[in-house]
């Protein structure tokens, strides 16, 4: 079955231009008579909801955290992507898209990305206006820094905290609309299912997580921004309540799941230092700007920096490798995060990784201190550095960081459409959630981009589309049967995970499936490791239903019972990765099959698996069934994807 994306004909540059100017439309007065549901209130979710409010629509938004402040977009440190061009070093509307069309290995939707890059510019002024404190030049222009797969400035950045920054300045158009009485925000509220009547989106169950109960909600419409899937592999540099729960009640109802195999592996996290750990930590992107990433060029060296022997300081110019700026002269350090991850394992295999555990490499900031002075270093990274040396207790500004490459991103999602609408009619995914954008491969600092970009310019243009024929739709009764069915089978699961009493934690089980995914399903994958994955993933999850041991009460606060419930989902998500990994015999971004590599770069396949690969849900175990949506380049050309 082919899908339709919705794509408007027309040049790519004119496409969003006439969408917008074709789209129906909803009067004020009747977008009072108009419900939405909004699930998350990170960046996607809480733009979305201040912006459906300030419409005229009545929005009801729910996020599992005690505020939407807390939301794991404010994680993101390193800056945000515009086509401002104000360094006048040659950027662009196009460049911004092809800069993502590329990052994503070819294997992005063309209209769907260059809409991005459009409104990227629209993000900032809107951001600005808010009072976000992006980092200023000497004249008063907002200051641009460098990031991975681009060789023009175009990251706008407040120190190390520009995710919490964009954050908190949509928090504060969200608490607005709760003031104003066009959002009730419903904090502490977990959504476990979604309600569909004939057809359509028409509301969610949530469970109160304080209370216990689960509680019903009916909506003209349901968005869902609620992040990515990380935590799949337990360690990530996700938040620890991060999960695919709301994204996967939708897949189990219709909604297809897209390239779910598309995992990001971020380059610059701290090493994993013992088996006690829960999550890991990221050190932003942005510091590759000024810190060079090196191992020693020996064995011998390295073994004698493990083991204490030898300091970073003790091996010399001649005798380090700068891997990075070896392998990939153009773009140095500052190459893509698939690419420099790959190398940084390839370092490592070969035996000169610099922690005990083998798996770390040094980024140093030794040239950049000497170039600029320490102060100035300092200044352009906030708090990063302070948090490696309170984790560490060492201090980057005077030996390098150690560094590898963890979980972080996940380019899969729900699919949607260009009007960002799921296969489920009412049924819209923004941000993280969805696949749209990015590919194979994000690029760094496009996060919060997408995020912005979905919440404050795409959807509020695009619901009205389908909304204007929703205006004479009476608000249905909770009582409904539809919701009376979604209502009784999240009660039953909860009961049946509470009986089962058995021996091993919910931890236990979620450490032993991240494991199984990591070794498998990680940075690198082949065939015999997949197939094997599946089989071990099943018996895992079989174990869990049988073993697991969940205390407490169902109705009354229990947040092990919230974690049973959702890595209970991430054990069906990770057999879905792994099947959707061994049907693309090929390597594409963070997407590595062993078996297709042209002397360690990336083998892709564009005759075969030049296409989005949505999986239509049809069982727990059973095979799920493959939709594809064929990518058309009509603007830019196919190319092997090279940063050397």
């Amino acid at each position: 079955m082919a899908l339709d994306s919705k794509i408007p004909e027309g040049k790519l540059q004119e496409k969003w231009e006439e969408y917008k100017e074709h789209a129906k439309l909803v009067n004020p007065a009747n977008k009072r008579k108009v419900e939405v549901i909004v699930v998350g209130t990170g960046l996607a979710g809480a733009s979305a909801a201040a912006t459906l409010a300030e419409l005229g629509y009545k929005v009801k938004a729910f996020c599992f955290q005690d505020s939407p402040r807390r939301a794991h977009s404010i994680a993101a440190q390193g800056g945000i992507n515009s086509a401002k061009n104000y360094k006048n070093d040659g950027d662009s509307v196009y460049r911004l898209f092809y800069d993502t069309i590329k990052g994503g290995d070819f294997r992005a939707r063309e209209a769907n990305v260059y809409r991005l890059a459009q409104v990227s510019t629209d993000i900032i002024d809107q951001c600005t206006a808010q009072g976000v404190p992006f980092a200023r030049e000497y004249g008063g222009l907002l200051d641009n820094r460098s990031f991975g797969g681009a060789q023009v400035s175009r990251t706008f950045y407040a120190r190390g905290q520009t995710g919490q920054q964009l954050l908190l300045g949509a928090y504060q158009a969200l608490e607005r609309q709760i003031g104003l009485g066009n959002v009730q925000m419903y904090s502490r509220h977990e959504m476990v299912d979604v309600v569909i009547i004939d057809g359509k989106a028409r509301g969610i169950i949530a469970r109160n997580l304080i209370t216990g109960k689960l509680e019903r909600y009916f909506g003209h419409a349901v968005v869902l921004a609620s992040g990515g899937y990380g935590n799949v592999f337990y360690l990530s540099t996700n938040a620890m309540g991060s999960n695919v729960t709301a994204a996967w009640k939708a897949h189990k109802k219709g909604a297809y799941f897209a390239n779910p195999c598309y995992t990001q592996i971020h380059p610059t996290c701290i090493p994993v230092s013992g088996d006690y750990q829960s999550k890991l930590t990221l050190m932003s992107e942005s510091l590759r700007n000024d810190g060079r990433v090196w191992v020693p060029k020996t064995r011998e060296d390295a073994k004698a920096i493990r083991e204490g022997k030898k300091r970073a300081e003790d091996i010399k110019e001649e005798d380090r490798d700068y891997y990075l700026e070896r392998k990939y002269p153009s773009f140095g350090n500052l190459c893509p995060r698939d690419i420099a991850s790959r190398a940084a394992k390839e370092a490592c295999d070969d035996g000169r990784g610099i922690v005990p555990s083998g798996f770390g490499v040094f980024l140093d900031f030794a040239d950049a201190i000497k170039r600029l002075g320490i102060d100035t270093v300092k200044a352009r990274y906030g708090e990063l550095f302070p948090m490696y040396q309170n984790i560490t207790n060492e201090d980057p500004l005077k030996t390098p960081m150690k560094i590898y490459p963890a979980v972080h991103y996940t380019m899969g999602g729900l699919w949607v459409d260009y009007e960002l609408m799921t296969s489920i009619q009412g049924l819209y995914c923004l941000g993280e959630a969805n696949f749209s954008d990015h590919g194979a491969n994000r690029l760094g600092a496009s996060a919060l981009m997408q995020g912005l970009a979905d919440g404050y310019f795409v959807l509020p243009y695009t619901i009205g589309n389908y909304l204007s024929a929703e205006i004479f739709t009476k608000a249905i009764p909770t009582d409904h049967p539809a919701f009376e069915e979604a209502a009784k089978a999240a009660d039953e699961r909860m009961k049946k995970l509470l009986s089962i009493n058995g021996k091993q934690t919910v931890e236990d089980i979620h450490r032993k499936l991240g494991k199984i995914m990591w070794e498998y399903c990680g940075m690198a994958r082949n065939a015999e490791g997949l197939t094997k994955a599946r089989k071990l993933i099943q018996e895992l999850r079989e174990e869990f239903w049988k073993d697991v041991k969940v205390t407490g009460d169902q109705n009354d606060f229990n947040p092990e019972l919230d974690k049973a419930g959702r890595v209970a989902d991430f054990l069906e998500l990770g057999e879905l990765m792994v099947i959707d990994a061994l049907n693309r015999n090929e390597s594409c971004g963070g997407h590595f099959r062993e078996e297709y590599q042209e002397q360690g770069e990336a083998k892709r396949d564009d005759a075969n698996y030049l296409y989005v690969a949505a999986w239509e849900f049809k069982g727990v175990g059973a095979d799920p069934e493959l939709h594809k949506e064929d990518l058309k380049y009509e603007n830019i050309k196919l190319q092997v994807r090279s940063y050397k």
